[in-house]
């Protein structure tokens, strides 16, 4: 190896490090294509497949935690958890458990506070995903216990079950708990002109959307949940209540932003 090439395999684990220790408690997700959604099985508003183009971004490796909510309630930049979740649920609780019981502009706000942003429902199902189509987080072996927190009745501290690490080394991207999106959900959101940026309509072509599959009588396309009346917000990642197969990493999920449920809570991004 010459002068060159020694200095610049010294500079790139050294860049390396420095973006590392600037982002702490958080893994890259690189740029480029990855397949998302799917051409079969699953709710119709995860069809079809397509290609979609995101750029590098940060994701946090494990879930908000209990303890981390606490210091922004701590500085006065965040409220504390709902009470009723608080209070009909100690036993989810613990500081290495996950927060839940916080709506949309909660979630937001904790993010801005840390100095980051929700991830988009895209960059969420690319940390998921890969560029090798899997069906899980972890690859295509179905959920086990050792991988993650599922049919149960509440959730586990973060970061206790690493067989079932993303392929960026993030933990829980499947179960535990649900996670807010920036994203207002969509169900025609793989249709549209700009799927391919991983973008969904605005509120209005959302709402048309959702007056259309009433029309039709098309309860199931978006799932179990009612088709919404209003630009909800979409949820990933399937929680400790939920059945294996809605751990896929297609699922698409929805509920209004002002929720506060014990089975949802928030994970952070940083990036473009």
């Amino acid at each position: 190896m010459d002068a060159v090439q020694n200095e610049a395999a010294s500079v790139v684990p050294d860049a390396a490090t420095a973006s590392a220790e600037a982002h702490p408690g958080m893994l890259l997700v690189p740029a480029g294509p990855f397949t998302m959604g799917a051409d079969h099985g699953g709710q119709e508003d995860e069809h079809p497949a397509h290609v979609v183009t995101v750029a590098a971004f940060w994701l946090d490796a494990t879930e908000v935690t209990n303890g981390e909510w606490d210091e922004c309630v701590a500085a006065h930049a965040c409220r504390p958890k709902s009470e009723t979740v608080r209070g009909e649920h100690p036993d989810f609780n613990g500081p290495r458990q996950p927060v839940s019981g916080i709506t949309w502009d909660d979630a937001r706000g904790y993010c801005e506070w840390r100095g980051k942003r929700l991830p988009r429902e895209a960059e969420f199902e690319k940390a998921v995903r890969d560029t090798d189509d899997r069906r899980f987080a972890w690859g295509n072996d179905p959920p086990t216990h050792d991988k993650t927190v599922f049919g149960s009745g509440h959730p586990e501290d973060v970061g206790t079950h690493p067989a079932g690490r993303g392929p960026y080394g993030h933990d829980d991207l499947a179960g535990n708990i649900w996670e807010w999106m920036q994203d207002e959900y969509d169900p025609y959101a793989y249709r549209r002109a700009t799927a391919g940026e991983g973008k969904p309509g605005t509120c209005a072509e959302i709402i048309a959307a959702q007056d259309e599959l009433r029309r039709q009588n098309k309860q199931g396309f978006t799932g179990s949940n009612p088709i919404p009346t209003e630009c909800e917000h979409s949820i990933r990642g399937g929680a400790y209540n939920y059945d294996p197969d809605g751990l896929r990493a297609t699922n698409r999920v929805h509920h209004p932003g002002k929720y506060r449920i014990p089975m949802l809570g928030v994970r952070c991004a940083k990036g473009p």
